[in-house]
């Protein structure tokens, strides 16, 4: 016989991040704990495997998402996601809508 989902058991609607000016929601999960998710960011933390260092860098536009092609066109970030910054092309390492944070590596 089915059942219906305990409120533990449900999901939420995930989260998209887009290019503007930051913005952060901070939800309490499971055990109550917290997670922060980044709704809108400009700035990606790069790390440059050459020199081993890394910086902060302004975000143009998103080239490529292997998550959905469609989310190049709408300029969301998730990971693994390819963008155009102002130092070069960067991949996504982090997982913006769960991690409150964008980091990636140099890929040029």
């Amino acid at each position: 016989m089915a059942r219906k989902k305990r409120r533990y058991e449900l999901g939420r609607e995930p989260v998209y991040t887009h290019i503007a000016p930051v913005r952060r929601k901070i939800v309490r999960v499971r055990g109550g704990n917290y997670k922060v998710k980044l709704l809108r960011g400009d700035v990606v933390n790069v790390y440059n495997p050459k020199t081993g260092k890394t910086e902060k860098a302004k975000i143009i536009s998103v080239l490529e998402n292997p998550a959905n092609p469609h989310f190049a066109q709408r300029n969301i970030i998730t990971k693994g996601a390819i963008v155009n910054t102002s130092i070069g092309k960067v991949k996504i390492t982090s997982r913006p809508g769960q991690h409150g944070v964008l980091n990636g590596v140099l890929v040029e």
